[in-house]
């Protein structure tokens, strides 16, 4: 018989309060897909393995997950078209909001952490919020208008470099690269994921030597480089850092979301007066899965957009890392397309990048993000000031409509970076 408290029509609840979670669930071709779906929205708000006293008919209607659509994939409507031994499924099921907490922790513990409960190895594909609920979340403060405003640059895309080697500099040593880094025009500096607070390097020394670095860089040129200084560290001591670093005058702070966790990454974006990038550094341990975790357009784009990131650093195909194009793409429009009031984050791109690149970033991600690019600008036979000067001049032969080899001919740098990585 069809339990009426179990099974919906999407229509139904669409304008209501439901938390949406759409899963890929994998299966032996023998197994009752209905059934395990029903067993998942059972066990991940009402149930357990074993009914218990105490479930009444009021409880039901009210705080039982509901299934919403259950997908095969290939469709087969016939059992005479499954050649499969093993099953693949897309299972949508709404859970009522009022069963959910207002942060993450509490929120993917329902949505996903309940394995033991209803016996399934499940991937989180998507979340769908009802409006009230995405209240909760404050999303970034500044995002791309903001952050475009501050660096007062309207259209094009941005440049960030990162200091190298990773680790191992102390400030003063840091700062001299800084200094020549930041006279080759690009927009912001940033410390490597690999370097927080450790004793050769506090976060606040960093920001008192690069910034007068900076000060330096800006007498000669007139632009001026914000330095964004890595603040990540345990719970225990990070609010600690983060004050150092602001009395120091920080002026931007990156965190490594995946390690600190969305909920604490949250609190310190709504608290801290200045622009917070976070970086996707350990992300794969959220959506390597196959069979379990999330999507990484989920983990990587949109609940960092959630949690209030005005700019975030992600993965692409191509720096080696075995990312899907697809999924890459499918981050940045999580990170970019309109999403009721919550703000845009700036997605930054690094791995590879070079000024041969620029042209296929832009084509794909539009003007609306930041180019990371590392060794092309450090590795520059010119030196890292004429790396800089090589990838605005790639920046601005796309945006004008030339070629990277008719805007060569008028910057000795860019040739120079053409011929050492190639278009």
């Amino acid at each position: 018989m069809i339990d009426k408290n179990l099974h919906t029509y999407g229509e139904e609840i669409r304008d209501k309060e439901f938390v949406t979670a759409v899963y890929h669930m994998e299966l032996p071709r023998e197994t009752d897909i209905v059934k395990k779906a029903e067993q998942l929205a059972v066990g991940q708000t009402v149930g357990t393995w074993v009914p218990v006293p105490g479930i009444t008919e009021e409880i039901r209607q009210r705080n039982m997950g509901k299934v919403v659509r259950i997908f095969d994939v290939p469709s087969a409507d016939l059992y005479t078209q499954v050649k499969e031994q093993v099953r693949q499924y897309v299972v949508e099921i709404a859970y009522p909001a009022g069963n959910l907490s207002h942060d993450f922790p509490m929120l993917l513990t329902a949505l996903l952490g309940n394995d033991a409960s209803t016996s399934a190895q499940v991937k989180l594909l998507d979340i769908e919020f009802p409006e009230g609920f995405r209240r909760n979340f404050p999303g970034p403060k500044y995002g791309v208008e903001g952050i475009r405003r501050q660096m007062k640059v309207e259209q094009r895309p941005l440049l960030l470099n990162m200091i190298k080697p990773c680790t191992g500099l102390s400030p003063k040593e840091g700062a001299k690269i800084f200094y020549e880094v930041a006279k080759g025009g690009v927009d912001f500096i940033k410390d490597d994921e690999l370097l927080g607070n450790v004793e050769n390097s506090h976060p606040w020394d960093r920001v008192q030597a690069y910034q007068e670095a900076a000060r330096a860089a800006f007498e000669e040129t007139g632009k001026e480089v914000i330095y964004i200084v890595n603040v990540t560290d345990g719970a225990r001591t990070i609010e600690d850092t983060i004050k150092r670093a602001l009395d120091r005058g920080a002026q931007m702070m990156m965190m490594n979301i995946s390690v600190l966790g969305y909920s604490l990454f949250c609190k310190i974006a709504e608290e801290v007066p200045v622009p917070v990038l976070a970086h996707n550094a350990g992300a794969g341990i959220f959506y390597e899965g196959l069979s379990s975790g999330m999507s990484s357009p989920l983990a990587a784009g949109k609940l960092i957009r959630l949690a209030g990131a005005d700019m975030v650093m992600i993965n692409t195909p191509y720096g080696g890392y075995p990312l899907g194009r697809q999924k890459y793409l499918e981050i940045l429009q999580k990170l970019l397309l309109p999403y009721g009031t919550i703000r845009p984050s700036f997605p930054i791109i690094g791995g590879g990048v070079h000024p041969g690149m620029v042209k296929r970033y832009m084509e794909e991600a539009g003007q609306d993000m930041i180019l990371a690019a590392g060794g092309s600008i450090l590795g520059h036979p010119m030196g890292a000031a004429a790396g800089g000067r090589a990838m605005m001049a790639a920046i601005s032969a796309v945006m004008e409509g030339k070629t990277l080899e008719d805007a060569a001919e008028e910057s000795g740098e860019l040739k120079k970076a053409l011929e050492l990585w190639g278009d």
